[in-house]
């Protein structure tokens, strides 16, 4: 049995399909997909351009909406809610305190400094900040000297960091992230998967990532496939050279 069926899912997905378009220009990125990604553990998911990797963060983390299907969070005493089922009140509030969310765009507020976007979700729910683990993690992503610039003055790595540096102060109890890493050198790509790998281990977070570098991916607990909008495969703790193998076959 793996690890996934002993644990308690953070997060649950049952039956999800999404649906884009009309007629000839209609496209399913998700297809009654079903999934559960375990507490307080880091799943990488994988799977070739256009298998619905973007698309289920999205409607996980309750950016998005599916058109059938539930999605749910289980709390660590054990207590459920269902994403799908809140008013946009309630589920701007569950995303603000329980979720944390890595942009591939980015997503910062151009008028804001650094720092500002990276305290915006603790202050838009009026939370405080712990810190020094708010330190630990700028001086980890080589962020302290560029607190007070704003998003247009710096790299696109930059504010890669700068972005998830975001999701990570609050300490949410699920993280999830799209491509951390695809914008980042390899240095600074290392760091932030390190970040991620310490969110799990020391602070009892569990992160979903989406990613298309299988090393990345090795250094998850377990990884998940996903093709043409279905879980095809879930490996626990695979190689970078399994899973490259298993993306060709998937591709083919």
């Amino acid at each position: 049995m793996s690890t996934q069926m002993r644990v308690r899912p953070a997060v649950r997905a049952a039956n999800l399909t999404k649906t884009y378009g009309t007629g000839d220009a209609t496209v399913v990125p998700l297809k009654n997909l079903s999934i559960d990604f375990a507490a307080g553990a880091f799943t990488a998911v994988m799977g070739p351009s256009g298998s619905g990797k973007s698309t289920l963060m999205h409607v996980l983390a309750g950016l998005d909406s599916a058109d059938s299907g539930t999605v749910t969070l289980t709390h660590d005493d054990g207590a459920t809610i269902e994403l799908t089922g809140l008013g946009e009140k309630e589920l701007t509030r569950v995303r603000r305190e329980r979720i944390g969310f890595i942009f591939q765009a980015y997503n910062l507020v151009p008028a804001m400094t650094a720092e500002e976007n990276i305290l915006l979700p603790a202050s838009l729910g009026g939370a405080a900040t712990d810190r020094l683990f708010f330190e630990m993690v700028i001086d980890r992503l080589g962020l302290t000297d560029r607190l007070h610039h704003r998003p247009f003055e710096l790299s696109g790595g930059q504010q890669q960091r700068v972005a998830v540096a975001r999701a990570l102060v609050s300490k949410p109890a699920v993280i999830f992230a799209d491509e951390p890493t695809g914008n980042l050198d390899s240095r600074t790509g290392a760091e932030v998967l390190g970040l991620l790998r310490t969110a799990v281990d020391e602070f009892g977070q569990t992160v979903v990532m989406v990613t298309h570098d299988v090393n990345a991916a090795a250094g998850a607990d377990s990884t998940v496939i996903l093709n043409d909008g279905r879980v095809v495969d879930q490996l626990q703790d695979p190689t970078a050279e399994l899973l490259a193998a298993r993306m060709i076959e998937v591709a083919k």
